[in-house]
Parts: structure tokens; sequence; C-alpha cells
């Protein structure tokens, strides 16, 4: 039987790694892979997580199984975070929060509740959004189709086109939003916008799904969470998938959550019991290393407020790397204009180069990214930027 399988080819960014790894150009720049990288190119581990860690680990007396929602505390302290701890659905009981392996994993028990709620359901998605969302939704069998979004000409948001389409949808679709820091366009919706995206669909009806994995990335740990605040508070559903990859820097351990809003205390324990049925028909019991961590993390004042100050260091490098190249490739002479770079927030943006400029940066310059020209800014730093912009001018020239 297995015999009959075909060799499946790489993801793109993988591939992109992959081939990365073997070029022997000292000045290789990868662009692609989408984790957080400091000055000196390393994806560092937190000082507040790494204190975290040693304090669960001397306090921990049993490798025994979690119950299907995990650690209760992660779960509890998340949803605070996420909602506010004042929030009106939080403290009714209409909201159930259940662990999960990665937000990749929330993701999926996102969709696969979605098909048992309703097995005709279709889910919405921006145009572009990021690439897993187009498989992991008809792999739970719920089909994606996309709605306007990026403006390829001016690097911004089609808000208007936006609306227009989700005027289209109501009860029985569900839609797709990134909270923040949009990957990989990095164009988000500012506060205006979201209220009246939040309005429709309250009116409209159709079900939030919001995919939240930049927290703190874009503006601020609360301010990243208006989208599912305002959905909370005008719709009586809402899904939203946690990951806490970025903000913790806890990649490898895989740490997510899904978090539900319902319309009664009620219906929300109905719906826990059949997130823990579909996990439990999938990986079924949570892993508790990393919530563990990030439980003891969100539970302890001053590692709390280390934590925020690392995630405020993060964002403000990414900022900070996002106007310093927009000011070189300025005064290098390149005439295309990059300032919309500045605009945009988040670890990603198009760099709005075509696939024979994209591949030329790779091959006679060692300089990584997809083909659409997405690029992790996070990946630049003091020694590698101008090289960088050098490149580019010699690419854009020709």
């Amino acid at each position: 039987m297995l015999d009959q399988l075909k060799a499946i080819p790489p993801d793109p960014i993988l591939g992109i790694s992959s081939a990365f790894a073997k070029d022997p150009n000292p000045n290789r720049i990868d662009l692609g892979i989408g984790v957080y990288r400091d000055e000196s190119g390393s994806t560092p581990m937190l000082q507040s997580v790494v204190e975290a860690e040693k304090r669960m680990i001397a306090a921990q007396t049993s490798k025994s199984y979690l119950g299907p929602t995990g650690v209760t505390g992660f779960n509890s302290a998340m949803a605070e975070l996420t909602f506010g701890a004042n929030c009106e659905a939080l403290l009714a009981g209409r909201i159930r929060t259940v662990q999960t392996p990665g937000g990749t994993g929330a993701l999926r028990v996102s969709a696969e509740l979605v098909k048992a709620a309703n097995p005709a359901a279709r889910i919405w998605v921006s145009e572009p959004t990021w690439p897993n969302h187009l498989v992991i939704f008809p792999a739970a069998g719920v089909p994606v189709e996309t709605y306007p979004y990026f403006d390829k000409e001016t690097s911004s948001l089609r808000f208007d086109d936006m609306l227009s389409s989700l005027r289209q949808r109501g009860p029985g679709d569900a839609v797709l939003f990134h909270a923040c820091c949009h990957n990989p366009c990095g164009v988000s919706p500012n506060a205006g916008q979201w209220e009246a995206i939040s309005d429709l669909a309250a009116e409209r009806g159709f079900l939030p799904v919001v995919d939240l994995a930049y927290q703190g990335f874009e503006k601020s740990l609360e301010e990243d969470n208006l989208a599912v605040r305002l959905f909370t508070q005008k719709c009586p559903e809402l899904i939203v998938a946690m990951s806490c990859s970025k903000n913790f820097a806890v990649y490898r351990e895989r740490v997510g959550a899904i978090a539900v809003v319902a319309a009664s205390a009620q219906k929300a324990a109905d719906i826990e019991t059949n997130i823990h049925s579909l996990t439990r028909k999938n990986y079924s019991m949570p892993p508790a290393h990393g919530p563990a961590v990030i439980n003891v993390l969100l539970h302890d004042a001053d590692l709390t407020a280390l934590w925020r100050t690392e995630v405020t260091t993060m964002r403000n490098r990414i900022n900070t790397l996002r106007a310093i190249l927009v000011e070189k490739i300025r005064i290098s002479g390149i005439q295309q204009d990059f300032s919309f770079l500045q605009r945009q927030s988040g670890m990603f943006s198009f760099l709005g180069l075509n696939v024979t400029q994209v591949r030329r940066l790779r091959e006679e310059f060692s300089i990584y990214t997809v083909d659409s020209a997405r690029a992790n800014i996070a990946s630049f730093n003091t020694r590698n930027i101008d090289y960088f912009v050098a490149a580019l001018g010699k690419v854009l020239a020709d």
C-alpha cells in the first residue's frame, strides 16, 4: 500500500530554509522563515520564560496526562490576557478556552468545530492570507473562499472592497481575520475599520474566526486584542485561535489555545464538550511543558512585567528596522518607493518584487525569500541590511 505514495514537494518556506542552510555564501540572508531574530541573528529565549521554566520544573511532581482542557491556569490567564479580566462574556461564563498544540492546532480544532456545527459551512479568508489557512480548513472538510484585502499597487488595505464582499456573507458562513500583524502582507485595519467590520459581523450574522498569532507585535499587548474584544462585545459567537510562539518565543513547545465565545454559559459548556470530543479523536491529550511554563509566568507579577518589557523590546526592534530599511533604500538612490514598509506592522511585509527579481536575489546574492517576496523584517540586522539594500538596487536597476 505505502509504495503507492509519491514524493511531495517541500513547503515553499521550508524549502527556502533548506536551500539557505546549504548556501556557502557568508553574506547569505534568510528572509523566509517566520521566527523573530535579534541583532545577532539568533532566536533567543526570553528571560521571563527561562525563569518561569526553572520554577515550573522545580515544582513539578508528575508527568501524568493532563485532562483534555489542558493546563487550567494557562487557559484562564490567556483568556484574561486576550479578552480582558473585566470582559462581560468572560465573567458570565460565555467563554471557554481549551489548550491546543500551537496556534496551528487551534486553527485545526476551529476548522473541525465549524464542520461539526455546520457540515455545509465555508470559511472566507483574506486575499492573501497565511498559506496554511488554505490547507488546514479544507483538510477538515471546510472549503475556503477569499475576500479582497491587499492592494498590491499601493501596498495598503482594500477596505471598501473588503466590506463589500463581507456584506454578502451571513449565517452559515465563517470569516477568518488576522487580529494584528497580518501574515503575509503586514497591513491591518485601523481602529475605526475594526469597528465597521465588527458592526458588519453583528449585522450579517456570520461567524468571526480570529487568528491571534502576533499579540504584542503591532501596537501593544492590549491594543492588539481590539478585534477580538469588539467581536466579543457585538457578536453572540466567536472563535479565537491563539498562538504563544512569537510573543513568548516558545516556538518548538507548540503552545496555543482555542477560545470560543457563545451566546450563553450553557451553550459555551456544550461547545467545550464538542471540542473535547474532537481533540480526543485527534491528538487525545494536550502537551504540558510550554503551557505550564506560561502558567507560572502569567501568575507572577514580576515575571509578567519582565515579559511585557521583552515583548515591547521585540516590537520596537522590528519597527526600528522598518524605519532604518526605508531610509537606507531612500538614500541608496533606488527610485522605487518603499515607504510603505514603515506604515506596516509585524514581522512580515511584501517587498513588491516580481518572481524574476526574487530569484535573482536568491541566485546571485544568496538572499532568500519565497516567490511572493514576503520578507521577515526581523531577519535584518546591522551586519546584513546594507548588503541587502545594495543587492536590491542592482536587481531593480536591470
